[in-house]
């Protein structure tokens, strides 16, 4: 493949992951230009990073990117990818695409009409969930029928929760509840942290049921992502046997149970579920999970771009993001909401 041009609108915490894939990966990607609103932000940033920014609508539109990667805050993702899906350039956003129904319809109506947008929802390409992913796909459980996951929030947490098990547009009812309780913090995004200040956080603990009597269990508090004194966990079964976050316990063809640990190489490069390579790393960098997840979005999105298909990315990322506002209304009520993600997909 061709190297993969792109611009970056946007210049947060987010759209650094971009810049940092581009300079561990330059023979893949080129960063065309950083957007930003005002002049200021854009000489610091050049200056910081080290990379090309500008102010300018026009002289984005004129380098001929491959697509522009839209990492601004949460609630402006879907009006600034329309704005510049309206400018004629595809788009990759962030997550997620949108924050209300409306904004989720009009950006499935945007692809209809041939607006080309993709959402860089990266978990399921992380070197251990896709490794877990794969091993549910293939029937080693016997079909997966719940999953319990405490590793990631909200539209992330609902993508892989779809994966395994094997849902689509399907009705779902969920409940739950948050709890508050007080942490020790360790680290933020940007340092560590030894004076043992503590902090109230939000501990969600939600339950989806679907009509063929599957379930899953989400529990996630947001220390998770960075705290040194809290764990993630996944835990998926199906009548054959069970993944625990490492461990596999499962019943071989001959009917005998079986215990394996997923063997891990490097820094996630490789990853062994006795001497069958579940996953290996594509770019042979460096990177870390998140980064090379994120990699991977890229390049599918350039595939995509140019001439290829999206493999259902869009409908996935706006089913995970209604997932995402039903689990809010749940919390908010404290009943038992009704969800049917096909709503998205329909007319009124």
């Amino acid at each position: 493949m061709k190297k993969i041009r792109f611009i970056i609108i946007g210049s947060g915490w987010r759209s650094l992951f971009y810049v940092r894939i581009t300079r561990a990966l330059p023979e893949m990607f080129e960063l065309c230009a950083m957007y930003c609103r005002t002049e200021e932000k854009a000489e610091k940033i050049a200056g910081e990073q080290g990379i090309y920014t500008t102010t300018s609508v026009e002289e984005c539109l004129s380098f001929g990117a491959d697509f522009a990667v839209v990492a601004v805050n949460k609630a402006d993702i879907f009006k600034v990818s329309r704005q510049w899906l309206e400018r004629g350039l595809a788009v990759l956003c962030e997550t997620p695409v949108g924050l209300n129904m409306d904004d989720l319809r009009e950006a499935y109506k945007l692809r209809q009409s041939g607006a080309k947008l993709m959402c860089a929802e990266q978990y399921i390409y992380f070197p251990y969930f896709s490794s877990v992913i794969k091993l549910a796909e293939r029937g080693l459980l016997g079909e997966p029928y719940s999953v319990g996951i405490s590793a990631v929030h909200d539209y992330h947490a609902a993508s892989i929760i779809r994966r395994i098990l094997n849902k689509h547009t399907e009705s779902f009812k969920v409940y739950g509840k948050t709890y508050k309780f007080s942490v020790t913090e360790t680290a933020d995004r940007y340092n560590k942290f030894f004076d043992g200040r503590q902090a109230v956080k939000d501990r969600v603990r939600l339950t989806f049921e679907y009509e063929d009597g599957k379930a899953a269990f989400y529990d996630f508090c947001s220390v998770q992502y960075r705290s040194d004194i809290r764990s993630n966990y996944i835990c998926i079964q199906g009548p054959q046997g069970e993944i625990f976050n490492n461990s596999v316990s499962y019943i071989d063809e001959n009917f005998i149970p079986r215990k394996k640990t997923l063997v891990f190489e490097g820094n996630n490069d490789k990853i062994c579920f006795g001497d069958e390579i579940l996953y290996k790393n594509p770019f042979g960098t460096r990177l870390n999970d998140d980064e090379r997840a994120i990699a991977e979005v890229m390049v599918k999105t350039a595939e995509y771009v140019r001439g290829g298909t999206d493999g259902g990315n869009l409908e996935c990322a706006l089913t995970d993001a209604y997932y995402s506002i039903k689990m809010k209304e749940a919390l908010e009520t404290g009943k038992e909401i009704s969800g049917s993600p096909k709503l998205l997909f329909t007319e009124g």
